[in-house]
């Protein structure tokens, strides 16, 4: 397998690095200070074609390869978690699941106007009382007539005050437990859509995080994704893209832990020295540097088989829990490396440990990726082919 990025990889490595060095940098302290999502940035993103970099130009989008989805991931969390996540709801559970499992009829119209991003996706999961436990989620959609009557709430939903369209989950028919689960584009201008961000959140702070309510929402029934009782299936292969994308970005922050660390291993000096010249502070340099490189290589290997149309789960699974948990080290010892100074947001490595926390939550929990790992290692979990893959890479022509 070769790891060598392309000519056009590089240059959107460059092009996504620049971006974030002149678009997010300069007014990130600010956006987070004041919990402010910077809508704009979204916009500037659809100009370059990032709003829909893996999705293919039939529909809209750029037509890369799924590891170009992992470069942007990466280099804008080196600038901040919340613009990774943004892009990995909107394109990588969002577009991304359309791309799969939506109509051509859907495709036309919310994919394509996506991929260009003319409009913004989000994904309705979560709910107070269901996290991990999926098959826990108590929102009802009710058939009548031409339309689905919905009812329940949502929480811990990215992008929840931005996005014009959501893949929302609920219950078809209860008795069926998980199998009676379904999906549905919900519009945020549907009669009975609310939405509420969350405040004081620990971290993302420049991110737009919030709850969603759906009070005898009517929705129609061509808004129906997949078929009746596919929703469990739907939401299994969404997380499937979302994680990617979540360990993509977690390359991104322990490389902006690194290059904080570096920075000020050459500026502040104990004992005569160089802090960089002690040993314990160059073993956390080699634990950032040895953590990039592996979580780079697991995520690589995960996008490649998504490339080549193949079931990646269990190695989505590894990248996502590998990756968060080096980002969340690299963090702590980015802050111990800067001393009593890393308590403050005189310096990025304050805003970079309270970022990495929420990553090592959601999109599967550390427990449950950790569950998922021996029980493919004991071979009491196997993955059964879904009916609806991504397509390979690279995309036929339109």
């Amino acid at each position: 397998m070769n790891f060598n990025l392309t000519e056009e990889q590089e240059l959107l490595k460059k092009t996504v690095r620049s971006f974030t060095d002149k678009e997010i940098l300069p007014y990130i302290d600010e956006w987070d200070r004041n919990h402010h999502f910077e809508t704009g940035i979204l916009k500037k993103l659809a100009n370059l074609g990032l709003m829909g970099v893996c999705i293919p130009e039939a529909y809209g989008g750029s037509g890369m390869d799924y590891n170009s989805l992992a470069i942007v991931c990466e280099e804008l969390e080196r600038g901040d978690t919340a613009f990774r996540t943004a892009v990995s709801v909107h394109t990588g559970l969002n577009s991304l699941t359309l791309l799969q499992w939506g109509s051509e009829a859907q495709k036309q119209k919310y994919l394509i106007p996506q991929a260009k991003g003319e409009k913004v996706g989000a994904f309705g999961l979560t709910e107070p009382g269901a996290g991990s436990d999926v098959a826990g989620i108590g929102t009802t959609a009710v058939k009548k007539g031409s339309h689905y009557i919905l009812n329940g709430q949502k929480t811990w939903i990215s992008l929840c005050d931005v996005a014009d369209h959501f893949i929302v989950f609920a219950y078809t028919d209860k008795s069926k437990k998980h199998r009676g689960i379904s999906a549905f584009i919900v519009e945020r201008t549907m009669p009975g859509f609310t939405s509420k961000a969350i405040k004081g959140k620990l971290g993302i702070r420049a991110g737009n995080t919030g709850e969603l309510f759906f009070d005898h929402l009517k929705v129609p029934k061509e808004n129906l994704l997949g078929e009746e009782g596919e929703g469990f299936k739907i939401a299994m292969s969404a997380l499937d893209n979302g994680r990617f994308t979540v360990a993509a970005g977690a390359c991104g922050l322990i490389m902006a832990c690194l290059e904080a660390s570096v920075k000020y291993c050459h500026e502040r000096k104990t004992f005569g020295s160089e802090i960089g010249r002690h040993q314990l502070v160059q073993q956390m340099i080699a634990k950032m540097e040895a953590g990039c490189q592996m979580s780079r290589l697991l995520v690589f290997r995960a996008g490649e088989l998504k490339n080549q149309g193949k079931r990646n789960t269990r190695e989505t699974s590894l990248a996502k829990w590998q990756a968060c948990d080096f980002a969340s080290e690299a963090a702590n010892d980015a802050v111990q490396i800067h001393g009593a100074y890393g308590c403050s947001d005189e310096y990025p490595v304050e805003r970079y440990l309270r970022n990495s926390k929420a990553p090592v939550i959601y999109e599967g929990t550390r427990e449950i990726h950790t569950i998922m790992q021996a029980e493919y290692v004991l071979g009491y979990r196997t993955d059964k082919l879904l009916n609806h893959t991504l397509p390979a890479w690279p995309f036929e022509s339109s």
